[in-house]
């Protein structure tokens, strides 16, 4: 997979904010995508140095709407840790 298939987009929270401050960053990752190709991917993408990637999977709700029931879609988070030297700037 290429590096911006595999990295959607990044998940700006304020909880997220205030860990960007730790070097920690979250970013939606593809749901088929493993721990070894986000680290290349954040490198290719930001330049920086990448200490540790965690994932978190969090499974789709089921939502009521007018017409029936709908299904949202499962997400994969990452959490990745860069070098304290490095930083990522999305603004």
């Amino acid at each position: 997979m290429e590096a911006t298939t595999v990295i959607r987009r990044p998940l700006l929270t304020e909880k997220n904010t205030d860990a960007a401050e730790l070097n920690r960053y979250v970013f939606e990752v593809d749901r088929r995508a493993r721990k070894p190709q986000i680290r290349q991917a954040i490198v290719e993408l930001y330049g920086v140095r990448v200490e540790s990637v965690s994932t978190i999977r969090r499974k789709g709700k089921t939502r009521r709407t007018r017409w029936g029931y709908r299904y949202t879609g499962d997400v994969k988070k990452a959490i990745v840790k860069v070098h304290p030297e490095d930083r990522i700037e999305f603004f």
